[in-house]
């Protein structure tokens, strides 16, 4: 290993004093001027991690629905999936090591992960429209050279394109083309091909407002109008000429405050979604006739998807396993109606998208969202290679076509994780093929009111939970609390779990009605501030 060439360039790259820094789900995530030795030293990581798995690895750098002031990097492994565990630990080592200590890490890291230093290494770089991601992506680069890595720097692209092409890399574009085009040509025809046997009159027009978080997907949406057949309108809002990234717009806004977005004006029935800044999430809405603002959220979407994946299995005669996976967030609603009317097996994790994806590969099909609308379906080798043969060697009609419709499915999902445009199309193609308007599908189950609040708290360590993070285990007597809470209500649930990211503790309720579920969630606030160690004014009634 180059410890010279490593020296030099990190001595461009110091680490500022006293800066602890935490590998979460998200990656690193904080204020863009923190972030530039970490960005170097996760570029020296990339190398090493290539080497180890003799595969393309991918570094994005974005901070997704954070303020445009704040930065972040995640890794991607092989198969366009998040990084492994055991390296998200040498990650944050690594970002916070003094400078003498970085010499030693990485040759740690080389013994114990039996890293060839001779292998060669290939690294994927991408990057989303703030303007502190240019120089960042840099320190990336400069972090690959350093150790003597070859990179490909794709410039502005979404997180799901980056993991996307680091797929298509590894498999030796068995999965598509590694390009932006490739990309684009492999979802257009997918939808074209889906969409075929949708009608075809004028009055079923596809039409979609879309607001863009003004971020990375309204230039990327922009760019893939031309591939896209014509029946499909977009309208792009907060297209990043005007207002700041992600301010009072994108998923996330419009999930935590159930409002439009900022710079969306929206009719009655209307049928809009919002993308987040790096495009990975999405989230329906519409306003009745009334102007009551209605979300449909990750919940009704995996609601969607399973449900026209069930029946296309139907058709075919296909026995595989499928299944819905969800996070204690998913309304109860739509537990209830997967398992109870649609007969979909529902299984919970803790919150966190790897967890999703993990427990998602164990089925033939597993399709997963997060509430806040992160999300994507597995197909198994076994499953894609048997719907594939059907959707070419079966003699009978109505099985081929169900099948074709099914492969065109696979081909549309970007399989590698959440994917705002990919997920859109799939959503369209549904509702166009089922001819079904918004408020029919918002309406196929009603959500139980909830209320998510979150409690400032000494150190959110204190907070243990078990049973994927729906009771808790420490400190003594909150659980007995909540449980006491719960029973004062109809159809009432409540947990609490630590904030990945700050030291507050995060509070979900739900109830037969807003005013019940409301309080509910300031009665286990409370009990939260007054057990796990509370700072600040303790919590106030939800106005």
């Amino acid at each position: 290993m180059d410890f010279e060439a490593v020296a030099k360039y990190s001595a461009l790259h110091l680490k500022p004093a006293g800066l602890s820094l935490q590998y979460g789900t998200a990656g690193f995530r904080t204020k863009a001027g923190h972030l530039d030795h970490v960005m170097y030293r996760m570029g020296l990581l990339a190398v090493l991690r290539s080497r180890q798995t003799k595969s393309t690895i991918g570094v994005m750098v974005t901070a997704s629905h954070n303020p445009e002031e704040d930065n972040g990097v995640k890794l991607v492994d092989p198969l366009g999936e998040m990084l492994t565990s055991a390296w998200e630990e040498y990650a944050t080592r690594l970002a916070n090591a003094e400078e003498q200590e970085i010499q030693s890490i990485l040759t740690e890291i080389c013994q114990k992960e039996a890293v060839k230093l001779h292998e060669h290494a290939s690294v994927f770089i991408g990057r989303d429209t703030r303007h502190s991601s240019e120089k960042l992506s840099q320190s990336v680069i400069d972090g690959v050279s350093a150790l003597g890595g070859q990179y490909h720097d794709y410039g502005l692209v979404t997180t799901p394109q980056l993991h996307y092409m680091v797929c298509c890399q590894n498999t030796q574009e068995d999965y598509g083309k590694a390009t932006v085009e490739g990309y684009y040509q492999k979802l257009s025809k997918a939808f074209g091909e889906l969409t075929k046997q949708a009608s075809s009159s004028e009055d079923d027009q596809m039409c979609l407002k879309i607001d863009c978080a003004n971020g990375i997907g309204a230039l990327k949406l922009k760019e893939m109008e031309r591939y896209l057949p014509k029946k499909l309108l977009i309208h792009l809002y907060n297209d990043g000429t005007k207002e700041k990234l992600n301010h009072l717009c994108g998923a996330d806004f419009v999930k935590v405050h159930q409002k439009p977005p900022l710079g969306l004006e929206i009719k009655p029935n209307e049928r809009c979604c919002s993308f987040d800044g790096d495009a990975d999430r999405i989230v329906y809405y519409y306003n009745d006739t009334a102007g009551h603002f209605h979300l449909v959220d990750g919940d009704k979407i995996a609601t969607l998807i399973s449900t026209f994946i069930k029946e296309l299995l139907i058709q075919v005669g296909q026995t595989l396993k499928m299944a819905v996976v969800q996070t204690a967030y998913a309304n109860g609603s739509s537990t209830c109606y997967l398992e109870e009317t649609m007969k979909v097996p529902v299984h919970c994790t803790k919150t966190g998208v790897k967890h999703l994806h993990h427990k998602a590969q164990e089925f033939d099909i597993g399709v997963y969202f997060e509430a806040n609308g992160h999300g994507t379906v597995l197909f198994s080798k076994a499953a894609e290679e048997k719907i594939r043969h059907m959707a070419k060697e079966e003699k009978e009609n109505q099985k081929r076509e169900a099948a074709k419709m099914l492969e065109n499915t696979i081909d549309l999902i970007n399989q590698t994780v959440g994917d705002a445009i990919s997920d859109m199309l799939v959503i369209e193609a549904i509702l166009a093929l089922k001819g079904l308007t918004v408020q029919q599908w918002d309406a196929i189950y009603t959500d139980l009111p909830n209320r998510q609040l979150k409690v400032k708290v000494a150190d959110r360590r204190v907070i243990d939970t078990t049973d994927a993070e729906r009771r808790a285990v420490a400190p003594p007597g909150l659980q007995e609390k909540i449980d006491e809470l719960v029973k004062k209500y109809r159809l009432s649930r409540a947990f609490v779990r630590p904030s990945g990211t700050e030291d507050v503790v995060r509070v979900y309720s739900e109830a037969d009605t807003q005013e019940n579920a409301d309080s509910l969630a300031h009665e286990v606030s409370l009990a939260v501030y007054h057990l796990a160690g509370g700072i600040g004014e303790p919590p106030q009634p939800v106005c």
